[in-house]
């Protein structure tokens, strides 16, 4: 389900640092209950802006981590002043928020065992994913790719995860998809991927179980302006031609992309 049009004020509750990461949760009373892969559009209520004169900053698409209850937890890295701003907040002050937007991930098809695949900042649409399933009464295996320890520590956000570093300060030494391709070598005809990163990790498992035929369902990554669609900032080409990432997505499956590394730089 998404939200309706306008910003609504929403109070943090609790700011956790998770290593390189910093975890926001906060009290959002009105909004409609999030699934996962949905995202929403945050600002700070207060200074949000640059410069001398305060230029507003466009606010910034984030994936939902977690909700429980009427509170919900994001995920963010600081990478520009946007995010550094967001990193400030603390307990009692406000976000702005639209939300939930988008489409999020599906239920597996014809059986097939969930195998959740995230990279960075990527892990946080499979946690809610991950809590889902287990609400179900599924355990869903998890492979997580940190490029070091700091932001390793984020891995503490999923319930048992194979963990890979590109430092190898934490669990396996090297890429993600190492870790993916022994999953695939082993049990290819039994899985439905979900995923979530850099672009070009989602390219590499893209590329992996479209020439397995294993189904994948990826999250991809964008700068998005604002959220419903109007602005065309989020467009992607797919094989039926070019789609707005926030109205059509986030969510797309594996075989409806010419290529991952088309999103763009992240949120």
């Amino acid at each position: 389900m998404s939200a309706p049009f306008g910003r609504r004020a929403a109070t943090v509750t609790t700011r956790e640092q998770h290593g390189a990461y910093v975890v926001i949760r906060c009290h959002d009373a009105t909004g409609p209950k999030p699934q996962a892969g949905q995202f929403y559009m945050l600002r700070s209520a207060e200074r949000w802006g640059g410069g001398e004169a305060e230029r507003p900053f466009l606010p910034r698409a984030f994936s939902v981590l977690r909700a429980r209850g009427c509170e919900l937890h994001f995920l963010v890295e600081e990478v520009g002043p946007g995010t550094k701003r967001l990193c400030e907040l603390e307990p009692g002050d406000e976000l702005l928020l639209v939300g939930p937007l988008g489409n999020g991930f599906t239920a597996p098809r014809d059986d097939r065992e969930p195998l959740l695949v995230g990279g960075g900042v990527g892990i946080a649409p499979l946690a809610i994913w991950q809590d889902q399933f287990r609400a179900g009464g599924t355990e869903p295996k998890v492979l997580l790719g940190f490029r070091d320890r700091a932001r390793a520590a984020g891995a503490a956000l999923l319930s048992a995860p194979a963990i890979a570093t590109d430092d190898g300060s934490v669990g396996h030494h090297g890429l993600i998809t190492d870790l993916l391709e022994a999953e695939l070598d082993e049990r290819a005809e039994r899985l439905e991927l979900y995923a979530c990163g850099p672009p070009a990790m989602l390219e590499a498992v893209r590329t992996a179980c479209t020439a397995l035929g294993v189904p994948a369902q990826l999250a991809l990554e964008s700068g998005m302006a604002c959220g419903f669609g109007a602005c065309f900032g989020c467009v992607v080409p797919t094989v039926d031609g070019y789609i707005r990432l926030c109205v059509d997505g986030p969510v797309l499956k594996a075989h409806q992309l010419q290529s991952a590394l088309v999103a763009g730089a992240g949120h």
